[in-house]
Parts: structure tokens; sequence; C-alpha cells
């Protein structure tokens, strides 16, 4: 039997009809054909929503007739809907099939730009486009950048400044919403400016990608141009639909890329920083330099992994002994280069100058600038000892924590500034000498980050704690003298990283 007008197959009425006869006692045909009349023993009724199609029904009354027709009205019905649906969700199969995919390539990889040249070519072939690309804000320049194309070369085309107002793109990206144009709408007015638009075809369609973080409003990230259409040069609701959720998908991509990127870049700057650290310790001096003159100890704790407090231990001409202290005004990158230059001259020029006021106007001389550059200045104290003649010379460029401290009564004296920071005016200032009594003198240097550490309680650590551990332990090596201060801080604070770079240095005769 061919098949049925109605969409009903052949075979299933052979199956049909026969259950149909032997559930109402009737014989049954189908007609397409109601122009010749039925036997007088049959009733002819139409098949509702069956246009043309009529049953032929012998042995039956018409109320029958009208019952069977429902039936295989429905049954007709079913069919048509079933074979509805399979041409949709064949229809659909490539763009439930393109999110698939699109899953898989932005699954395995974190680079952005390994995947959106295969993600452009999976949507446009979807999609009929023969021209598309895909950009990306880059919020420091407040552009969007060209990351992959299609049907154009990406270093044919400059960036598009967000505040574009010819830019349907940039339209887009600000107000975060799809612009499509339709050149067969007669009602269809084109976005852009009137001197007309770059893209070969007329139709066009510009989807904005954006990414919410969970609970938060969404923001745009970039866009999706799709043009060149292939047949009809017009884009559909369903590829509007489908473009837009595949800009959900590659803004998600695109966040999680950045934040790995960023996350890389901040190990990145952790590693060099360590290594700047590491790097600047050593320019330090051990104490082990002094070790068979004087007994001396120093340590320097900064307060990030590179900062702006530094000292120098220096075996001079004739039996002197160089001890130099400072403290940048400030820390991190900055401060350790002012740091190192110090360190750099410092020797230099504490061999070739005649006195330490002399030291520190070479020094400030040769960070001239450097100083006016940063908008920093420092402040030093540096002093040389004559075990020999017992004496103490001094130039203290503005550094408020220097004393001498009697060993036998345990009495501190302040060293006094003789001149101001290095950088912060220029004055020739003039050397100190005061008695350097053998087993009767500690020199204590310390930097503020010492006297200005804060305690639970947002009490300040001071210069007197520091004074009463060295008076209290002056009959102890210096080793010992330093290891009780910094024992004191990190109880003090309760063991909290530093605000401020900390450096003590304990000299005795």
């Amino acid at each position: 039997m061919p098949d049925a007008p109605g969409g009903l197959t052949g075979e299933r009425l052979e199956r049909l009809l026969p259950v149909l006869e032997r559930l109402s006692g009737a014989r049954l045909r189908l007609r397409t054909d109601a122009g010749d009349a039925p036997p007088a023993s049959a009733s002819l009724v139409p098949i509702p929503e069956a246009e043309g199609v009529w049953l032929e029904i012998a042995n039956g009354g018409p109320g029958k007739a009208q019952e069977l027709a429902q039936i295989i009205a429905a049954v007709l019905s079913a069919e048509r809907d079933a074979a509805q649906v399979a041409a949709e969700l064949s229809d659909r199969y490539e763009e439930i099939d393109l999110i698939y995919t699109i899953s898989e390539i932005l699954g395995h990889t974190i680079r952005l730009d390994e995947a959106a040249e295969r993600i452009l070519r999976e949507v446009s072939t979807v999609v009929g486009a023969r021209r598309a690309t895909l950009l990306v804000h880059d919020p420091e320049a407040h552009v969007l950048r060209i990351v992959a194309a299609r049907g154009m070369a990406p270093d044919d085309l400059e960036p598009i400044e967000v505040d574009d107002l010819c830019s349907v793109a940039a339209r887009v990206f600000r107000e975060m919403r799809i612009v499509s144009y339709d050149p067969t709408d007669p009602k269809a007015v084109s976005p852009g400016c009137p001197e007309g638009r770059n893209y070969r075809g007329e139709a066009f369609l510009s989807v904005p990608v954006l990414y919410a973080a969970p609970g938060a409003r969404g923001k745009p990230i970039g866009v999706i141009n799709l043009t060149d259409r292939v047949g009809e040069d017009a884009f559909t609701a369903g590829d509007r639909k489908l473009v837009a959720a595949i800009a959900n998908q590659i803004g998600a991509a695109i966040e999680n890329a950045r934040l790995v990127a960023q996350d890389l870049g901040q190990q990145r700057v952790r590693r060099e920083l360590e290594l700047a650290r590491d790097l600047q310790l050593k320019l330090l001096p051990s104490p082990l330099v002094l070790a068979a003159r004087v007994d001396v100890a120093a340590r320097c704790r900064q307060a990030e992994s590179v900062g702006g407090d530094f000292y120098n231990l220096l075996n001079l001409r004739a039996g002197l002994i160089g001890v130099m202290i400072g403290d940048v005004t400030s820390h991190g990158f900055s401060a350790a280069l002012i740091m190192a230059l110090v360190m750099a001259a410092s020797g230099i020029h504490a061999e070739s100058a005649e006195t330490p006021t002399e030291v520190l106007r070479r020094l400030e001389e040769s960070l001239t600038e450097e100083l006016a550059n940063t908008e920093m200045f420092l402040t030093v104290f540096y002093a040389v000892v004559d075990p020999q003649a017992g004496r103490i010379t001094f130039g203290n460029a503005g550094h408020p924590h220097a004393f001498l401290v009697s060993t036998r009564t345990g009495e501190a004296t302040r060293l006094e500034a003789t001149r101001p920071p290095l950088g912060l005016a220029t004055a020739p200032g003039a050397d100190t000498t005061r008695p350097w009594t053998r087993k009767d003198a500690i020199l204590c240097l310390f930097t503020d980050g010492v006297a200005e550490a804060v305690g639970g309680r947002g009490e300040r650590f001071g210069e007197e704690r520091v004074l009463g551990h060295v008076a209290r332990l002056r009959a102890r090596p210096a080793l010992e003298i330093l290891e009780s201060v910094h024992a004191d801080l990190a109880g003090f604070t309760g063991g909290a990283p530093p605000t401020d770079d900390r450096t003590v240095v304990i000299l005795k005769a």
C-alpha cells in the first residue's frame, strides 16, 4: 500500500485498520477521492485535520464512523508531532554538538589564544558566517583587542576604543546587549555611523561576552562579531541565542585565563622578590669581618622581600674601624635600589675620604639623581672608631637611634645629628668626637622599625626598651644583647610580620 495522505505510512495503516475493524465490527477503508459515492450500506466521513482524506465505513452507523475518524485523526496527529520533533532535533543537533565541542575546547586549555581560533571556526561554521572576530577588553588601555579572527588577518585590525561611537562592537560592549542587522527587513536601521561600515556583507551579529561571578552582576569582558552570512544574508533568532550561550562560556574561560595569568604573575613576582631579598642580604657584611678586632653583632629583618635598611662594617687603614647604619624613608624596590647604591659607594668613600662628614657628603653627591627621581631621603650614621687613640668620630645625617652605652654604669648617651638626612637638605655638617675607652664602651645603633614596632595594645616598643637590654646585658657578648632585643621584639609584637625594616648593630670595645 502506498503512503497515505497526512504522513501516515501504508505499512502503519495496514496494521491500524484491521485492529479498528475488529474493535468496531465494521469494514473500513481510507479514501482520497470522495467523488464516487460509497455503497448504500456504507458511510463516508472526512478525517479531522487531514485534508483530502475520508473514512469509508460499511456495516456501521454515522456515529461509529465519526468515532473511528477521530481515532485515525489522533494517530495522524501523533505521527506528525513525532516527525516534527525528530526534524527539530535534527536541526538542533549541530548547535548542541557545538556547545559540547566548545566546552571540550575550553576545558582542556587555560590559554585563550590557543582556543580562540578554533572556537571562532566552530561558531561561524554552524551559524553560516564567513567572517568572525573575537575581541577581549584591555582595561588598562581601555580598548577591545582582537584575539582571534576568521576570514581576515588579525594583524591588519586595529584595537577598538571602548568609547568609539561609530563602532558597533564598542556599543555592544558598553550596553551589554546583542546588536544585529537584517538587510532583508525594510524597517531595520543599520547601527553605526552614517559613513558606512567596513563589513563586506550587509548583515551582522554582534554579541557581548559577559562574565558574572556567583551572586554578582555580570560585567562585559569582550565581544563576538559575525558577518558575511552564507546563503541568506540574515542571522536568525536561534543564531542569536546560540552565540549568546557560547559567549557566556567564553566569558567564564576568559576570566579563568586572567585569574591563572594573574596567579602565575604573582608567583613570578614572589620568586623575583625572594631572589632580590637574597641578593640584598648578601650585600650586608657578616660581623666576622671585624670579629678579630672587636665584638660585633648585626641583623637586618626586612618588612618586605626587599627593604631600605642597611648597615656596613669596614676594616679601614691604620687599624681604624668603620661602622655605618642607614634607613631609607620607604621600603620596597625603590628603597632597595638606594640601599644597594649606598652599600656600593660607602666602602669606596670610606677608604678615600678623610672624615665621616666627608663620607656622608660624597654619598649624598653620588645619590643626587636617584634621590631626586624617587623623592626619597635617608638617614645615615657613620662612625670611625680608633681603638689606639681611644676615640670615636662620627657624622650623623639625621639618624635618631645612635647611642654610646657605658659598660661600667649602663648609662646611654645619644650621638646627636650633625647634619640633615641625605637628600632632604644639603648642609656640610661637622664631625663629633667622643671618648672610646676599651672595655667601657658599647655602640648601639638601630632603625625606626625597632623603636616604632607596635604591640598588641597599640603601644610602641621604644628606645628605652632597646637600651634596657644593652644596659642589663652589657657584660655579655654583643650577639647575646642582639638576640635579647630581637626576642623581646617578637614577643612584644606577637610574632606579627614587621611593617617597617628592623636593623640592630651592637659593637663592643
